[in-house]
């Protein structure tokens, strides 16, 4: 698998309702070529964790402050982040978006994005190469074409979409409704020797859709998921090698308001938070500020057209690529021209 040197400081998953899903695939070689007699160039991290906290809103991270959210207002301080970052133009829901996470494109089919534009556990299309119409890659199918090892932990069961449409890329899929037991198990997986992790949280967005956000059932879903985010964090810091090549990358695939999130023209639910910490990032800096090639929005939801874009949640493949010293997906929009630092120029 790949292992870049750390440097600059730095089972087939089967859609059942609340079921665990747990899938691995054994890694692939490379142009013919073992992984592990594969040479890398030095990176900026060893591994990246991805992780999106469902229907999380930056109403309510702002709303809760420091005292009730330590965890992700103590990442904001050790790294670089946002409070306003935007999701997909199009839609303003969780599989379209975190599609583009992991692709680094836009929704929209005819202009050349993954096409996934719906948000349930339909098997028709079946993957998101069928949904686009073309082929389409991952930064999961990035990092295993280099010999690297990837792994999926999701809290919905509608992510078995991705394991159909790369079944030799991610070579461990766990999902898990339950998400304390979700996060129990990438812990337990931080033991492995993995490039790129992508985790999903879904708490907000279930409490969100059951008694509305801003709820107080919902600001309780956002401290508990503060809290699985702390664990997280804490694990992987608990190993002084591990904290030291390891970068965490936090977004969300949507905010929300009232009961809904699926009007991408209200502000509440296209806003979103977009954080970044480890060796490789620099402290208590706005991303904005680091990033004079992109445009902090203020209210706006702007569109894929303009000349400075602002951090999306579609960069979180191509980040995690650049991390690892890998070249961006092939065919995603979201890399020369909307790359993204996390140090000061």
């Amino acid at each position: 698998m790949l292992r870049p040197a750390l440097a600059s400081l730095l089972t087939s998953a089967v859609a059942v309702s609340g079921a665990v899903l747990v899938g691995t695939h054994a890694p692939a070689e490379v142009d013919g070529e073992p992984a592990s007699a594969r040479t890398v160039r030095a990176a900026d991290a060893e591994s990246v964790l991805a992780i999106s906290i469902d229907g999380m809103s930056v109403a309510a991270v702002r709303r809760l402050g420091r005292a009730q959210l330590p965890n992700l207002h103590r990442f904001m301080r050790a790294g670089a982040s946002t409070t306003n970052a935007r999701t997909e133009h199009e839609m303003t829901v969780t599989l379209p978006n975190h599609t583009g996470m992991v692709t680094g494109r836009r929704i929209d089919a005819a202009t050349g994005g993954h096409g996934v534009t719906w948000n349930d556990e339909r098997l028709v299309p079946a993957t998101v190469q069928a949904a686009a119409g073309h082929d389409v890659a991952s930064v999961f199918t990035v990092v295993d074409q280099a010999g690297g090892s990837t792994a999926l932990f999701a809290a919905k069961t509608k992510f078995t979409l991705w394991e159909r449409s790369w079944p030799d890329a991610i070579d461990q899929v766990v999902i898990d409704q339950d998400n304390g037991a979700l996060v129990d198990r990438l812990v337990a997986d931080l033991d492995e020797d993995r490039d790129f992790r992508f985790l999903h949280l879904s708490l907000p967005d279930n409490a969100g859709h059951a008694h509305g956000w801003m709820s107080r059932p919902y600001l309780r879903a956002v401290r508990q998921a503060d809290a699985l985010v702390g664990r997280v964090v804490g694990a992987v810091g608990s190993d002084p090698v591990r904290k030291a090549g390891t970068t965490i990358i936090l977004t969300s695939d949507h905010g929300g308001h009232g009961p809904r999130h699926d009007d991408a023209r209200l502000f509440d639910n296209y806003r979103i938070v977009f954080m970044a910490r480890g060796a490789a990032v620099d402290r208590g800096v706005d991303l904005y500020e680091i990033n004079p090639t992109h445009r902090d929005p203020g209210t706006r939801r702007t569109g894929y057209g303009a000349r400075r874009q602002p951090v999306r949640n579609g960069m979180v493949a191509n980040l995690a690529l650049d991390l690892l010293d890998l070249p961006a997906v092939p065919g995603s929009e979201l890399d020369a021209d909307m790359d993204l630092r996390l140090t000061a120029p």
